[in-house]
């Protein structure tokens, strides 16, 4: 069995993962649950995670458990309150301590981000991936894209994030392909995906971004009438949808050094849109930069002075 000093924590609204991680940042074992947010009432919160990592905990003591993610919003373990943009990424001192029942567990979980200018937006869990980039490139500025069910786009300066905004573009792909009249005609396993008919959907769509509903459904008419295949109806859907979200996000694209941290094939797609545009985008793992996000907020809480450059300052030193 793994021996963690502490334990990392991104509970999302699907799945939920953990790492027993060593002092210097390293990974000792990694484990993952389907019991994200969604499923779960603030009792359910502990006995999950003592399902997933009750045999990391020591016999006696307390072990930190730095949490990011959903188990902070309204109606999950504890409301852990949103800090006001522009900010550094994290906080340590603003995080919340749920009481557990068991004593072995020192539990913080970090507040999200909210922005009132220049449009109302959220995110929880996404700025302790900006975290973990900036604890690589601290001088870094520019934007970062984070794709996903809720795509971010992020400006970041002088370490901080100035501002950010959110595109549901993943859960309308989702939602057009099982509950709309594409439902039996869309199918992204298709042995005809097609990535020039995505990047030329990406294009189109940028162009006259408000034919939007229009090309929606000339999939349909595409796919009953000139015999469109499911794997390359997919490409035109998912490339449309892209194209509608890069249109709106152009101001923090544009002329922007720009990174993308998320899973690969839904990054790569991202990337090949911005391509088509003359863009240049960088790479990097979401969970990855998950990790390295909840090492710097571990610092922070163990009371390393260095950690300010990410966290914004310290909080109480951790057992």
């Amino acid at each position: 069995m793994p021996n963690p000093d502490w334990i990392g924590v991104d509970w999302g609204t699907t799945n939920l993962r953990a790492w027993g991680m060593c002092r210097t940042g390293g990974v000792l074992a990694e484990a993952t649950s389907n019991q994200g947010m969604a499923k779960l009432g603030p009792e359910a919160y502990e006995p999950v995670l003592l399902d997933l990592v009750g045999n990391w905990l020591p016999e006696t003591g307390r072990i930190p458990v730095v949490v990011c993610g959903m188990a902070g919003a309204k109606g999950a373990w504890q409301m852990s309150p949103y800090r006001e943009a522009p900010c550094p990424p994290l906080l340590a001192s603003q995080s919340v301590q749920p009481l557990t029942v068991d004593e072995r567990l020192q539990v913080s979980i970090l507040p999200g981000i909210r922005q009132s200018r220049p449009d109302v937006d959220l995110m929880r869990g996404e700025e302790t991936q900006v975290a973990g980039y900036l604890s690589m490139v601290p001088d870094f500025d520019g934007v970062i894209c984070l794709p996903g069910t809720h795509s971010k786009w992020v400006h970041v300066s002088a370490g901080e994030i100035v501002s950010f905004r959110t595109f549901m573009t993943g859960e309308i792909y989702d939602l057009v392909k099982r509950e709309s009249v594409l439902r039996d005609l869309v199918d992204e396993n298709g042995g005809d995906w097609d990535p020039v008919e995505f990047q030329n959907a990406v294009e189109t769509q940028i162009a006259r971004p408000e034919l939007l509903m229009a090309r929606l459904f000339s999939i349909r008419a595409a796919a009953l009438v000139s015999n469109l295949g499911p794997g390359r109806a997919a490409a035109r859907l998912s490339g449309t949808l892209v194209g509608a979200e890069l249109a709106g996000a152009r101001p923090y694209w544009l002329g922007r050094d720009l990174i993308l941290i998320g899973e690969k094939r839904l990054s790569n797609l991202y990337a090949a849109g911005l391509r088509r545009l003359g863009q240049t985008p960088r790479f990097q793992d979401s969970a990855a930069m998950t990790i390295a996000g909840l090492a710097e907020a571990n610092r922070g809480f163990a009371g390393d002075p260095e950690s300010a450059r990410v966290t914004g300052g310290v909080g109480p030193k951790a057992a």
